[in-house]
């Protein structure tokens, strides 16, 4: 049985057919991915099923009672009052059951007689047993619980939600929806205002969840962890594919790679038959096998190839060598009134480093970025650049801050005044801008087109130092992809902040976790560093378990017998394992690389001992470069050993 049926939806804005004749249908458990480029109408699909648009045609059934919760991207309001109520008060029902308790006390304190006083204490016990169990499925513990997962602090659950900032109402309707359990769960990018650890918490509360989701994300990682079921919005209509969004797109490729290898045998069939036609159509002996020839060639099929969507395409420039140390952050100091966000802090940031920025909302990300780029001084402490470093700089609120005045065109080419504007023309086409395109004024642009200017004016000023606070907001799924990349083939220093944990896995190489003002630095990815954390965890909580153990279930002065010293030992070692083996690991391998960069060293300074090879100069530098980068290197490796070192030995202590 399907939650819902959609038949023939159409939909049109002017002479733009977003869907034509869309079908398809939603079971109660499934997981659906509705993906597509963006102005293609994803939004719009989804706000029909939650029927706050109409189609231009076409049916929707739901089943009978169908729940249905919906999650815009944009938010209307929110109920008045405190947070914790205001969440509570989502929950359709809570407020008539209240009403209908209040009356029956009242008509059973007026009751006549004993019979109807008797109906009345039943209907009364029954509303209270109906309290108990929506108080169980939707009351105020459920809500403090699901508005803690999101973020919400103990005392931020009495503020009045007038009170909160856009993203913190946004979670707040989040977690009304979460409460409410509906049947079919319509969410609209609903990662955007989200951080790591709430993000974390998110993925696994949907997916314990057993009802029914429809899901639009540009985070791949989430998108596949979330769905099983794909609603694509293509240019020859709405399909439907099986599986997660990587299954999705293998399966678009292969259908298109099977039309092309069938539309090659129709036209080698096709070339076939005319030439026989060609070749024998005027002998009269072979009339009748050409004409029955021309026959066929009318009756073979057209094959119909699949169009392809145009994404954004483009590769960063080569860019200058920097210093080893591109920024040095010592001693700085940041507050907002009487709000400190930074005191002391020191950070380090290295040549080639690609490092992920995490941290609760309100830590202090995008502040630090700010710091870095210039753009926001500090109070105290300073921010030194390294040598020959070149910054470039993309927020979300650059996209916001272009001159509606301006076209495109005239927006960026005073960053490459130096050049043609047929290059300039060229890097807008890499971000889909081609044509009459870069005539339109910026003011008319969507948000996904203002962040695509915005990315092309960064690349018009090569840096090899590049600041990125939340750059995929306002891309769609295949447009992220492209940045990724494109971001992997940068030549420079790359510092970001970003909820998309797909784009962080795939970029960084170190994680700065910004916690209680200072940054703790981590080597790895955010997987590395989610699965860091959870191993401290988990072994935290066994050192603690084996603690209460001793001291609870032995009497005072009972002798610990041969198996439980050898169980405890046992726990013991596994614990040791498991917070000092990952360093130990790490440790082998920095000294590993150290043992063959040092033996290669060896080789290449017995080489530029031997006073011949200066006599050729174009064989001597490679050499000498190579030298010198391995100096380098072996630097920076003698520095991670270190710092491996002493996180091991801290480790250590603490297990003690």
């Amino acid at each position: 049985m399907s939650l819902l049926i959609a038949q023939d939806v159409c939909l049109a804005y002017g002479k733009k057919v977003l869907f034509e004749d869309a079908s398809f249908t939603i079971g109660p458990r499934d997981r659906v991915g509705l993906v597509g480029a963006n102005g293609t109408g994803k939004s719009s699909l989804m706000k029909i099923i939650a029927r706050v648009q109409h189609a231009d045609s076409g049916t929707l059934t739901f089943a009978r009672g169908t729940r249905v919760g919906y999650l815009p991207q944009e938010l209307a309001g929110l109920p008045e009052g405190s947070v914790v109520e205001a969440v509570m008060s989502t929950v359709p029902g809570r407020d008539a059951l209240a009403e209908r308790l209040k009356s029956t006390e009242e008509a059973l304190a007026q009751a006549p007689d004993e019979a109807t006083q008797l109906e009345l204490a039943q209907e009364l016990a029954d509303l209270h047993a109906e309290l108990d169990h929506f108080e169980e499925h939707y009351g105020r513990h459920h809500a403090e619980r699901i508005l803690k997962g999101l973020g919400f602090r103990e005392a931020d659950l009495a503020k009045p939600t007038g009170a909160l900032s856009g993203g913190w109402r946004m979670r707040a309707a989040l977690a009304g929806l979460l409460l409410q359990d509906p049947d079919l769960l319509l969410l609209d990018e609903p990662t955007n205002h989200l951080d790591v650890p709430t993000l974390t918490w998110f993925d696994d509360f949907l997916r314990r969840s057993r009802k029914a989701l429809v899901l639009i994300s540009h985070d791949r990682d989430f998108l596949n962890r979330q769905v099983g079921k794909v609603l694509a919005l293509e240019i020859e209509g709405l399909r439907s594919y099986v599986g997660n969004y990587d299954a999705y797109k293998r399966q678009r490729a292969e259908e298109m790679e099977q039309l092309k290898a069938r539309a090659a045998k129709v036209e080698a069939r096709r070339a076939e038959l005319q030439a026989f036609i060609d070749r024998f159509g005027a002998k009269a002996s072979k009339a009748t096998q050409a004409q029955s020839r021309a026959k066929m060639l009318a009756r073979l099929e057209e094959v119909q190839l699949l169009d392809e969507r145009a994404t954004v395409h483009f590769r960063f420039p080569e860019v200058e060598r920097s210093g080893r140390d591109v920024a040095l952050l010592e001693g700085v100091r940041k507050s907002y009134g009487s709000h400190v966000v930074y005191s002391g802090l020191e950070g380090r940031v290295e040549r080639g480093q690609r490092i992920a920025v995490i941290g609760a909302n309100g830590a202090g990300k995008t502040t630090l970025l700010k710091i870095l780029a210039g753009e926001l001084p500090p109070d105290g402490g300073q921010v030194k650049l390294g040598h020959n470093v070149v910054m470039g700089y993309y927020a979300q609120h650059h996209a916001d801050t272009l001159d509606k005045r301006n076209t495109i065109l005239e927006e960026v080419q005073p960053l490459a005044a130096d050049k043609p504007q047929s290059y300039v023309r060229g890097v807008l086409g890499a971000f889909l801008f081609s044509g009459d395109d870069v005539d339109k004024p910026i003011g008319v642009l969507s948000g996904g087109e203002r962040a695509r200017v915005a990315l092309a004016k960064l690349l018009l000023r090569p840096s090899n130092f590049l600041l990125m606070d939340e750059p995929t907001n306002h891309l769609d799924l295949d447009s992220t992809e492209m940045l990724i990349e494109a971001l992997k083939g940068y030549g420079g220093t790359l510092l970001f902040v970003s909820h998309n944990r797909a784009f962080v896995n795939q970029l960084a190489n170190q994680v700065w976790d910004v916690v209680d003002g200072k940054v703790v630095p981590h080597s790895g990815n955010l997987d590395e560093y989610l699965y860091h954390q959870e191993q401290l965890r988990l072994a935290a909580e066994a050192a603690g378990a084996a603690e209460k153990g001793k001291a609870g279930d032995k009497a005072p002065g009972a002798a610990v017998t041969e198996k439980d010293r050898k169980r405890l030992e046992a726990e013991a070692r596994q614990r040791r394992s498991t917070v000092e083996g990952p360093i130990k690991k790490e440790i082998a391998r920095i000294e590993e690389r150290i043992s063959k960069l040092e033996a290669e060293q060896k080789e290449r300074e017995a080489q530029l001992a031997d006073p011949e090879l200066y006599n050729d100069f174009a064989r001597a530098k490679p050499l000498m470069d190579t030298h010198r980068a391995g100096k380098d290197e072996l630097e920076s490796l003698y520095q991670e050993w270190e710092a491996a070192q002493e996180k091991l030995a801290a480790a250590s202590a603490s297990l003690g």
